[in-house]
């Protein structure tokens, strides 16, 4: 079942963030850059919970979280209708159509808070995610040249968006 994020989470989303930043290279995160506390964890979650255009839908499995879908609304009137997701699978549960309910579930629920556009950013080489998001429904807008630096080589980035 996905579910909504609580605060009593705290712990756990501070795990998932562990596990899944030193298992891959595609969250935007290093490990290093991860030195928040579990209390800190568990303000972001009251922060993004405390705004009703932004929202964090997790799944569990045996007690831990497995995957998580972060949606951002945006702050200001004329780009409120937007949404800016951040997707996270623990490696061991790629492929098993876990990030397919993570977007179900999202966009039902930007839909329910008059969201209209979902857009995400992705590194050019993870053909993977790319395939899973076209499957879904985002296009490429464009290209982010250099984004980011990876094992110190420039990385480029898709944009890519979905009209709800």
């Amino acid at each position: 079942m996905i579910r909504l994020i609580t605060e009593k989470d705290a712990q756990k989303y501070y795990d998932f963030w562990q596990n899944l930043v030193n298992e891959t290279t595609f969250m935007l995160m290093n490990p290093d850059d991860l030195n928040i506390t579990v209390e800190e964890h568990k303000i972001h979650i009251q922060n993004l919970l405390s705004k009703d255009n932004h929202t964090i839908f997790v799944k569990e499995k045996n007690d831990q979280l497995i995957g998580c879908v972060i949606v951002r609304g945006g702050e200001l009137k004329k780009n409120r209708h937007s949404a800016y997701v951040v997707i996270g699978i623990l490696q061991k549960y790629v492929g098993q159509g876990l990030g397919k309910q993570l977007f179900i579930r999202s966009e039902e629920w930007a839909k329910q808070h008059q969201i209209h556009r979902l857009e995400l950013t992705v590194m050019t080489h993870n053909q993977r995610a790319i395939a899973l998001y076209e499957k879904m429904g985002f296009f490429k807008e464009g290209t982010k040249k250099d984004s980011l630096v990876l094992n110190g080589e420039y990385i480029d980035e898709f944009f890519m968006a979905k009209l709800l």
